[in-house]
């Protein structure tokens, strides 16, 4: 009985305390299929992980500059050659939007509005400032879904990766069993190694999904920040323009 015993904590010894390699290596087709699924979802989320973290703290940035650059200069027309430069910038692309479509709407070529040296630019007979409300709305959605792209693939890893997991978790144990049918024994040592081999997917899964859950619901905290900023500025904007082509028209 004592001999068993040994033998059987021998068997059990060399197979949790393998390499997690060896595991993954002696697992079956399906699982190492479904480990290797996970790996993809896993590289690209953090992929995508990092892309954001770049693109939002480039955004940050660039908007504190290209607003500190707007309230410092007090003619449009000075703000659009400054706005080309902040090519991360969210206020600076819905400000382009908005200043490209007062211009068309105006009738003048940029450079003779550039030169202009009126206080009240926009012309009496100035009309359409519809035209450059949809402009802004048009431009701040664009920037929003710019925001807002790849994110729906960390939301697809946080829900999904853990059910891909347990799918090759229970094909494991399905597989452990049919090796507890052939041998005819239901011993620690001859369930365990199979078992142990299923339940990687379902950690896998779980690190695959815990980091794309983390940084989706973070992301989208940013995102409605900086979606915010950018609808109050679009509103400012459209304030302003509304303000001098209401003093023009009174002249």
């Amino acid at each position: 009985m004592n001999e068993a015993l040994a033998v059987t904590s021998t068997d059990i010894g060399r197979h949790f305390h393998g390499n997690v390699l060896d595991m993954i290596l002696g697992s079956g087709p399906m699982v190492q299929f479904v480990l290797l699924l996970l790996l993809f979802f896993s590289v690209v989320s953090w992929a995508i992980i990092l892309m954001k973290y770049r693109f939002i703290k480039k955004s940050r940035k660039e908007n504190n500059m290209f607003l500190d650059r707007y309230m410092k200069i007090n003619k449009l027309s000075e703000v659009f050659p400054e706005s080309k430069r902040f090519r991360y910038s969210q206020l600076a692309e819905v400000f382009r939007a908005g200043y490209t479509e007062l211009v068309k709407v105006a009738g003048i070529r940029k450079e003779a509005f550039s030169d202009s040296d009126s206080e009240t630019p926009w012309p009496p007979e100035m009309r359409g400032l519809d035209n450059v409300e949809r402009a802004l709305n048009r431009a701040c959605d664009i920037e929003t879904t710019k925001l807002e792209s790849s994110l729906g693939f960390l939301a697809t890893t946080g829900s999904a990766c853990p059910f891909i997991g347990l799918f090759g978790t229970v094909w494991g144990i399905m597989n452990a069993f049919k090796v507890i049918g052939v041998k005819g024994s239901a011993t620690l040592a001859v369930v365990a190694p199979g078992i142990s081999e299923a339940l990687i997917a379902t950690a896998a899964g779980l690190a695959a999904a815990i980091p794309a859950v983390i940084f989706y619901n973070y992301y989208v905290n940013q995102v409605r920040t900086l979606t915010v900023e950018t609808d109050s500025f679009s509103s400012e904007f459209l304030n302003i323009v509304e303000r001098y082509h209401t003093k023009s028209a009174h002249k």
